[in-house]
């Protein structure tokens, strides 16, 4: 829990100084060349990572086969995505491309040579060293990047960034794992795992591709400058989120596939984790909806101005995510790993029709489109999980709408306080308004006896996940 908050700390720290330094065009070029750069990451990769995880038994030799391959992957990619910089300044009408995706090509060759190093402290269940390295990375990667950025360097500093943390990555995981591999030798089957490799790319880069939608849509249409101001206001509402979400999946599943044969209990578990995540999630997140512009000017600064709307709409898309979210735990839990694919694969056409739709209105089309999406496709899920499983589907639905009424009603009592004091007042006082007025909402909404049974539920449901965590 330690190193999951201070990964959170140090990309709300990221986020929260660069921006006060950089420009929206800046994150913008980057955000383009990431676009890049993640398919080539994945290809890197090539699913190697998983397969020596999860492999029963892996040999010295296989791991030393493993390791040359995604070395050779990763510095293939570096020079097919050193070629692609041309055209990809020309296609794009950004010059300054050039010179980044070029910079960026070296991160492949790092990442190539670290990934079994990764895979093999994750086989052998050390997830502090993990943790260190991860942390420490970005924090020398965050020094490296402030400090180029009060230098002048402009969106160089977020190249830097990347550069940096990669290679102290690399050097970390290099020490931690006290291994040097031998060469390659075609002694050592490595056909499965390769195979096993193989299956995932395919699959990860169809999830890719379509969660870069928007992106690719905000520049091509929009230009460098307001995909910067997109960008930003994802990064500070998505990636803390994904960051709770992530150490709360490791947590919950093992308890929900316990109590997959006691249907009663199983059923309990899924609506008091809808109602865990949906309340200490959904609310906050409302909140930061209704609260958009003093947040925006408080963590981001005054020329973000304009990504206080993007926000209020990443905001909404993260409560209906969450709300949707134990559908994916009943998926895995029990096993339904094919329909999860399938239910995976309408969820994604849904969310891409919704982006496009919401193109032709601007970039804030698209950000309503990316919170329209999750508002189809979660009861969707239940509709469907509900045919597949016995699933309490009205009591889901109830709950999800106490929810819903508990959020909506905190954040618009936080927007109306905070929009009266923000004139009168600033920023920082509309924001303590904004809370205080929430508070007193929520306090008053806890009148309701069954919200006072959601509360106890929401407390027995932490206690819960706390001693599983320990």
């Amino acid at each position: 829990m330690g190193a999951q908050l201070a990964r959170i700390l140090l990309q709300l720290l990221s986020v929260v100084v660069l921006a006060r330094l950089l420009t929206p065009h800046d994150y913008g070029l980057l955000a383009i060349a990431l676009v890049l750069v993640g398919i080539g990451e994945i290809l890197r990769d090539f699913g190697l990572t998983s397969a020596a995880v999860q492999a029963p038994t892996l040999t010295e030799g296989q791991r030393d086969n493993l390791f040359w391959i995604n070395s050779a992957l990763g510095a293939a990619l570096a020079v097919v995505v050193l070629l692609a910089s041309w055209p990809i300044a020309r296609l794009s009408d950004q010059p300054e491309l050039l010179g980044i995706v070029q910079a960026l090509s070296v991160v492949f060759v790092l990442n190539g040579l670290a990934t079994q190093y990764r895979a093999q402290l994750m086989r052998a269940l050390r997830f502090t060293a993990l943790a260190v390295a991860d942390i420490v990375s970005a924090a020398v990667a965050l020094g490296a990047a402030v400090a180029a950025a009060l230098l002048g360097a402009g969106y160089w500093a977020l190249v830097l960034q990347q550069l940096v943390a990669a290679l102290a990555l690399l050097a970390l995981l290099v020490r931690f794992g006290r291994w040097r591999p031998r060469r390659y030798s075609r002694r050592h089957e490595i056909g499965a795992l390769l195979r096993f490799g193989g299956h995932l790319v395919a699959t990860n880069l169809i999830t890719y591709a379509a969660s870069q939608v928007d992106t690719v849509l905000v520049a091509a249409r929009f230009g460098a400058a307001p995909l910067g101001l997109y960008n930003r206001a994802y990064q500070l509402v998505m990636t803390p989120l994904n960051q709770i979400r992530s150490p709360l999946t490791n947590v919950a599943l093992p308890v929900f596939s316990r109590a997959q044969e006691d249907r009663e209990r199983f059923n309990g578990f899924v609506v008091a984790g809808q109602l865990a995540l949906g309340y200490s999630l959904g609310v906050p997140l409302l909140l930061m909806c209704g609260m958009a512009e003093p947040v925006v000017a408080i963590m981001l600064g005054s020329q973000w101005e304009a990504a206080v709307p993007v926000l209020q709409c990443f905001a909404i898309a993260g409560a209906l995510t969450t709300l949707s979210f134990v559908g994916y735990w009943v998926y895995v839990s029990r096993g339904l790993s094919r329909q999860l694919l399938h239910y995976s694969l309408v969820s994604t056409a849904i969310r891409v029709t919704c982006i496009v739709a919401g193109s032709f209105f601007g970039v804030v089309g698209i950000a309503a489109g990316f919170a329209i999406a999750p508002a189809i496709a979660w009861p969707l899920s239940i509709f469907w999980l509900s045919r597949l499983t016995e699933l309490p589907v009205r009591e889901l639905y109830r709950g999800a709408a106490r929810i819903l009424l508990v959020s909506a009603s905190g954040a618009l009592a936080s927007w109306a306080a905070s929009t009266a004091v923000l004139p009168l007042a600033g920023n920082w006082l509309a924001l303590i308004a904004g809370l205080g007025a929430a508070a007193l909402a929520l306090s008053a909404l806890l009148l309701l006896p069954q919200l006072r049974r959601d509360a106890r539920t929401l407390v027995s449901f932490g206690r819960l996940m706390l001693r599983r965590q320990r």
